[in-house]
């Protein structure tokens, strides 16, 4: 077998990273060798390969799916918005600098360039122009073909976006240069579903549509036989057939890219919370702070027994909180400002008076602290933070973006980070340290924690003790469970996945599509793509 597919979309949100993930996870459950890959992705969720290069945590999942290590190679291009208007650029893991919308998808350059050095993967995009980057995309699903029996390739947005067909490098533009068929997945629990597929191929031009072997329901609830004619006159009208229908499932979900429904957060937001262990549950209430990046990090805490966790935006929302996390933020001076305008910055500090649990993490953890110098991401100047933690953050020009290994609590611990804040710590206790005992990273005062890696309550026997610190601090007689493994938790979940493609989809059409390419013959549907 050697082969590719892409998964599209009619939407945005449409399932197209779930129905990737559960691909890849079908595949490799048959023995073959898979790979996930998209080409340009947008998000403030992402993740830390081995060899230090950033990528979007949805490809990291689903490489966490194919049962391989995830590389730049999955996701070559990452947008992380910094604005309505502007976004960083992230190529091949690195940051190269900042690029308004126009700039990249139309044909000006830097809108405030950040200097990325001679001869670096920034100087491919001076000029602007989003189709620059369509080598390198191309180089890296080559070698990922190469590489792997199959390479499963991720979407974005809908593939019949006409005003940025001539630049796109993600949909269309990836699957006619590499020849790839293409799936297109729709969401029917938004409704309108056969007019979106309908639509979708119609506003392609010939050469694209030759592409579009059919379509894929996602999220279905009922009885599948009252669904089958529609699929049948869909077919009729576009000579494609269904490939499958995905039944509407609660709590399903790799890390998305952006939003609030996140995988294991989402199952227990949907569901009732488990019955804690010990007497007390714990309440624990996330700042949803502006461009909030890496919320995925408190998707440990839900998966928790008896931990409910809720998104907040008023101060009041704080009262009854257990522990309060401030998280990641892509805009560190502007979610400041944001905490306070909303009264959440004179709670968050009261609640530090009284010894009740605050946890920063990332740009949570710098807003945390005395002052904060920032000449790179909001130019700002020096701005005052909370003054919670006795940390100064400068912000270097250079990002960090590291995979470490520590202790703390008395436990092993591993995380990443992503930032380009530099802390310097005047006071207070060491959080992370290395096995010698010397401090790696963070800084606690009484009952307030700060730290810049992501992903460290992820590490169980850590989050455990973490947790009966808060609980202790809190006066709950809360008592973590000894068993909850997150990651046997995201294994389950991806199974889910594997499972959902391979109970309801045609797994049998689904293997020659991606062995022997779209089907010959395909209809032109009118109008096609305008000129």
């Amino acid at each position: 077998m050697s082969g590719g597919l892409l998964i599209a979309g009619t939407t945005s949100d449409a399932g197209k990273s779930v129905v990737t993930a559960g691909i890849c996870r079908w595949l490799v459950r048959q023995g073959v060798k898979v790979a996930p890959f998209k080409a340009q992705n947008m998000s403030l969720n992402s993740f830390v390969t081995r060899e230090g290069a950033e990528i979007g945590r949805a490809q990291a999942m689903q490489a966490q799916a194919a049962r391989v290590e995830p590389t730049a190679l999955m996701n070559p291009v990452l947008l992380k918005p910094g604005s309505d208007r502007s976004s960083q650029v992230v190529l091949m893991g690195r940051p190269v600098g900042e690029m308004s919308a126009r700039g990249f998808f139309g044909t000006t350059g830097w809108a405030t360039e950040t200097p990325s050095g001679a001869g670096s993967p920034g100087d491919r995009l001076r000029g602007g122009r989003q189709e620059a980057l369509l080598g390198t995309v191309l180089d890296c699903l080559a070698q990922l073909r190469g590489t792997y029996d199959a390479v499963i390739c991720e979407g974005a947005g809908s593939p019949a976006e006409i005003n940025l067909r001539r630049t796109d490098i993600v949909n269309m533009g990836v699957a006619r240069n590499a020849g790839l068929p293409v799936l297109v997945v729709g969401d029917i629990d938004r409704g309108g579903v056969f007019a979106s597929f309908f639509g979708t191929v119609a506003l392609l031009s010939p050469e694209d549509q030759a592409l579009v072997a059919g379509f894929l329901v996602n999220k279905f609830r009922g009885d599948v036989s009252l669904l089958e004619p529609g699929l049948d006159m869909l077919h009729g009208l576009t000579g494609r057939r269904s490939y499958g229908v995905l039944p509407f499932q609660h709590g399903l979900g790799i890390d998305e890219e952006d939003g609030l429904r996140v995988s294991l957060r989402g199952a227990v937001r949907e569901s009732a919370v488990s019955s804690p262990v010990g007497e007390d549950i714990l309440r624990v209430a996330v700042c949803a702070i502006p461009l909030m990046s890496n919320f995925t990090d408190v998707d440990a805490l839900a998966a928790e027994p008896g931990i409910v966790v809720r998104f907040v935006d008023r101060a009041e929302e704080l009262a009854d909180a257990d522990l309060v996390v401030v998280p990641g933020t892509r805009g560190t001076v502007r979610a400041l400002q944001w905490l306070r305008e909303r009264g959440l910055a004179d709670a968050i500090t009261r609640r530090a008076a009284e010894g009740r649990p605050v946890l920063g993490i990332c740009g949570g953890y710098q807003l945390l602290g005395e002052h904060i110098e920032d000449e790179v991401e909001s130019r700002a100047g020096q701005v005052d933070g909370l003054g919670l933690l006795p940390v100064r953050v400068r912000f270097a020009r250079e990002k960090t973006l590291t995979r470490p290994v520590g202790e703390a609590l008395g436990e092993h611990v591993e995380g990443y980070e992503i930032h380009h804040g530099v802390a310097e710590v005047t006071g207070g206790e060491a959080f992370f340290r290395d096995d010698q005992g010397h401090s790696l990273d963070g800084c606690r005062v009484g009952a307030v924690w700060g730290t810049h890696w992501h992903g460290s309550l992820e590490s169980d026997g850590f989050r455990r003790a973490f947790l009966r610190e808060v609980a202790a601090a809190a006066g709950r007689r809360f008592v973590p469970a000894a068993d909850t493994s997150f990651a046997a938790l995201r294994e389950e979940q991806l199974d889910r996945l594997g499972d959902l493609i391979e109970e309801h989809a045609d797994t049998d059409a689904l293997w020659r599509l991606i062995e022997s390419g779209a089907p010959q013959g395909l209809p032109f549907i009118p109008p096609g793509a305008p000129a």
